[in-house]
């Protein structure tokens, strides 16, 4: 389960980040998180509800932006939407895309006080 290394890793940052604010507490987390990433967003959230607690960005709230993925075919540079990791272009039926978005792991914004 690595949605719990990287949430510990993403409450170190907005800890950090925090203090650099002077801040004592962090009351919202948002996140994005793309499609074929690899990370599970129902376990990432329950490693957030988990190692948030005894910190101070326990209560917080966390929102995660799911994003879409998007190919561009290599052939036509059609843009797509994949239906699996493996796919073809559905203008040009050519193998072999490129995906240009729905990698993301960000940590976006954050607020605090």
């Amino acid at each position: 389960m690595h949605e719990l290394s990287l949430m510990d890793n993403v409450l170190q940052m907005a800890a950090e980040h925090a203090r650099a604010q002077e801040a004592t507490a962090i009351h919202k987390i948002t996140m994005r998180i793309g499609d074929m990433s690899g990370v599970s967003i129902d376990a990432l959230t329950f490693a957030f509800d988990v190692l948030a607690r005894d910190t101070m960005a326990a209560g917080a709230e966390l929102l995660i932006e799911p994003v879409k993925a998007r190919c561009r075919c290599k052939a036509c540079a059609a843009e797509f939407t994949p239906d699996s990791p493996i796919t073809t272009c559905p203008g040009c039926g050519a193998p072999g895309a490129t995906l240009i978005e729905g990698r993301e792991i960000e940590l976006t914004s954050m607020e605090v006080s």
